[in-house]
């Protein structure tokens, strides 16, 4: 041991040595080059003097970029993220000057603006030197890892600690925002995600499954199922509430701190991560004590609910802070070079991508990505029970470029990278981890609505209802969690468009969430009927049931009940909906059951609208400015993934031991009916797992899974559901590798034990 100390030891010491030297030549070089620094005296120096001095200014550079830097970030954490990711240039530039002056005899200098230049260089050149060696000695790594995650888990109580290497498991989620289950399938077998293709491939590796959405498949509402067990009453991304004549919009935090309220009083559950538990770079909290880049929380103040603390953790390194904005300013210049590139060539489908948006995609592709992961590998170190975190970077540029685009198939291969790290980093942690991959929705391809046919579906609603429309369709403000995530961290308030608020108490307000159209009118109390609309606007409901780039309406009927509209009078009540014909039926399974569910909600729009869908092409046109979306159904946008760990129960088998305990509590209460025990734990319409209360059902029994050993035991009446892998493309990496399972018997657990005060409104513990 003493050995392997001393090793280590000298590892460590050649490695400053090297870095050292590294950064000496590379001084002297910008030394020669640049006119406004220089390292003699105005007399003139020799050689051996001129290197000396080098020495000495590298020297304490290093020395006050380990000691100073982590201090002066802690100290400006009261600073907008961002902007502080700006100042890691000025910062840097400030304790080179300072090194400078500890030269002695005055013999070196620079100009403030190039002491800035000087400096970037050397940091980026030291962290580069840093890294190949921690490339090769992956002890180093995870050593320095080990110390930040000491630093981060100094203040939890003893009690609290993560157990050693041979307890209880912990579980970390990634979720891949907007990465369908068909997008990360082609992906793995075309070599972008080999990763993931080496999990499919390993016989005792990981499983994969599709899941259908509910008909609003968009973050706000997988997510907050997901985490939190309910989605009720989200109806979209976007939705107006009369009684408070308001707009809730899901990425703003006042928003998502009041869905999470209304989710944990209808659970009375605090989240998926109450007991030992982190959330990173999400909507919500799921009840986690640890938090970073949350948008819920962003909305609170007090130091508890800080969602920025976590750039602390990241950019407390000044390597780190360096890399991440030299990578950030890549990150911009490849958007404009594929932007401009795209105008070229002339490619169709295209939007827009000018503005600040080439910023935007930067902080979700790289500041987003590079703290989010940084802070789950620090969890990991702490030895936490269960880490939730979202990247968003796909999602971001799918959007803009396209779900298949070669721009989102490059963020695709980042990703992977990072997955790589998480999973390399868990074979080295204090106590074992589980990798489970997931996605909240996938992104269907298409068109716009108002570039397709020249109008929005707000010129079309005010057409209908006889109100003067623009002669130029005006531009439809896209959802982007992204662009409110900056603002936030710029402590920019996140405001309302213009889209969302109406001219006149009696105009309709028309909001987009992807292909999914929300039409409320403000004037009348409740959910507008048809009759009512009808006599407002004769023209109104048969204008937008008969255009072609709708697919279908949702409407409530007097006479009726509510309603779907169709092409040509199709007008088919709700209970007598169907998944095989009518307006529903090129949607496909499960369709008719998501209308039938979202109808139920206090805060459905007065007419909901979905765009067409095309099932040869898959394609779909969002009514905001996006060429890949998600919120409505059609195409892979309902399709998202789940990727776990072999040695878990089946989601299946989880759904279907729900069914067969609900179907005999149903019996023992004598309303059984005739239904056969077999019938119970028959899967849902088109099969799979549907809706993302019941993925959250799924991570739950996973999670206490892992709180210690169990032996199932088969449920009465029970057989288990069949395998769930769908065959993965021939000539994929690990293709034919994957074995057909017997399905496990298990039996349901009982409710969890949170071991921890109960939760309060926002969902944090007390």
């Amino acid at each position: 041991m003493a050995d392997g100390k001393w090793r280590r030891a000298g590892a460590t010491l050649i490695r400053v040595i090297a870095v050292w030297a590294v950064s000496t030549l590379t001084m002297l070089a910008l030394a020669g080059i640049l006119p406004d620094f220089q390292l003699q005296s105005d007399d003139g120096d020799t050689i051996t003097r001129t290197a000396f001095t080098a020495v000495w200014g590298a020297g304490a550079f290093g020395l006050l970029s380990a000691l100073v830097w982590p201090v002066l970030v802690r100290a400006l954490l009261i600073v907008p993220a961002l902007v502080l990711g700006a100042l890691v240039f000025f910062l840097n530039g400030s304790l080179l000057l300072i090194a400078l002056r500890l030269i002695p005899d005055g013999r070196g200098d620079a100009a403030p603006e190039t002491a800035v230049v000087v400096a970037a260089v050397m940091s980026a050149v030291a962290s580069a030197t840093s890294t190949a060696f921690a490339v090769r000695d992956d002890e180093a790594y995870r050593r320095r890892l080990s110390r930040l995650a000491y630093r981060r888990r100094r203040g939890r109580p003893a009690d609290q600690g993560g157990p050693g290497r041979e307890g209880p498991p912990g579980t970390v989620f990634i979720q891949l925002d907007g990465v369908g289950h068909d997008a990360l399938v082609a992906a793995a077998a075309a070599g972008l995600m080999p990763t993931v293709a080496g999990w499919l491939a390993d016989s005792s590796g990981h499983r994969l499954t599709p899941w259908r959405t509910d008909w609003s498949s968009q973050t706000g509402a997988s997510q907050l199922a997901i985490l939190h067990g309910s989605n009720h009453d989200v109806p979209a991304f976007r939705w107006y509430e009369k009684e408070t004549r308001t707009v809730m919009v899901s990425s703003r935090p006042a928003s998502a701190l009041e869905m999470q309220r209304r989710a944990i009083e209808r659970t009375r559950d605090g989240g998926l991560l109450t007991v030992d538990g982190a959330s990173r770079g999400n909507l919500f909290s799921g009840g986690a004590g640890q938090l970073a880049l949350v948008l819920s929380m962003a909305a609170r103040r007090g130091k508890g609910s800080r969602s920025r603390a976590g750039y602390f953790a990241y950019f407390s390194d000044p390597a780190n802070a360096t890399r991440t904005a030299l990578s950030f300013v890549a990150e911009v210049v490849r958007e404009i070079g594929q932007s401009t590139r795209a105008r070229a060539r002339k490619v169709t489908p295209r939007i827009k991508r000018g503005g600040l948006y080439p910023f935007i995609r930067a902080f979700a592709t790289v500041v987003e990505r590079d703290v989010v992961v940084a802070a789950v590998l620090g969890d990991m170190f702490a030895g936490r029970t269960a880490v939730y975190a979202d990247l968003v970077a796909y999602d971001e540029v799918a959007h803009h470029s396209g779900p298949h685009s070669r721009d989102a198939e490059k963020v695709l291969e980042r990703l992977d990278r990072s997955l790589a790290l998480i999973a390399k980093i868990a074979d080295r942690t204090p106590r074992a981890y589980r990798i489970v991959l997931l996605s909240d929705h996938g992104q269907s391809p298409g068109e716009t609505f108002a570039g397709k046919y020249g109008l929005t579906l707000k010129d079309l609603v005010r057409a209908g209802s006889g109100l003067p429309v623009p002669r130029r369709a005006q531009r439809t403000r896209s959802a982007s969690e992204a662009r409110d995530a900056v603002r936030i961290a710029l402590h920019r308030p996140v405001e309302g468009g213009v889209d969302e608020q109406a001219a006149k108490l009696s105009d309709p307000i028309v909001l987009a969430s992807g292909n999914l159209g929300l039409i409320s009118f403000p004037d009348i109390g409740g959910r507008a009927s048809r009759e009512q609309i009808d006599r407002r606007h004769p023209a109104l409901l048969s204008t937008l049931a008969n255009h072609p780039g709708v697919g279908f309406l949702l409407v409530r009927s007097e006479e009726h009940g509510s309603v779907v509209l169709g092409p040509g009078g199709a007008e088919v009540p709700i209970a007598e909906l169907s998944d095989e014909e009518g307006p529903l039926a090129v949607f496909g399974a499960g369709a008719a059951d998501a209308v039938r569910r979202t109808d139920t909600f206090p805060h459905v729009a007065d007419i909901m609208v979905n765009s067409m869908y095309d099932p040869g092409t898959g394609t779909v046109h969002a009514f905001e400015e996006q060429i890949g979306s998600h919120g409505g159904l059609g195409g892979e946008q309902s399709r998202p993934f789940l990727l776990w760990p072999r040695g878990l129960t089946d989601p299946l088998d989880i759904m279907a031991a729900e069914s067969a305990e609900s179907a005999g509590s149903a019996e023992s209460a004598g309303s059984a009916g005739s239904a056969e025990p077999g019938e119970s734990a028959s899967v849902p319409p088109g099969g799979g797992l549907v809706g993302a209360e019941a993925v959250h059902r799924v991570l739950t029994r996973w999670l206490q899974e892992s709180s210690g050993p169990q032996v199932p035991v088969r449920a009465e009446g029970f057989a288990g559901a069949g395998p769930v892998d769908e065959p993965f493309p021939p000539g994929a990496p690990g293709a034919g590798s994957t074995t057909a399972r017997t399905a496990e018997p298990i039996e349901p657990l009982p409710p969890r034990d949170l071991r921890n005060p109960a939760p309060d409104a926002t969902g944090t513990t007390a």
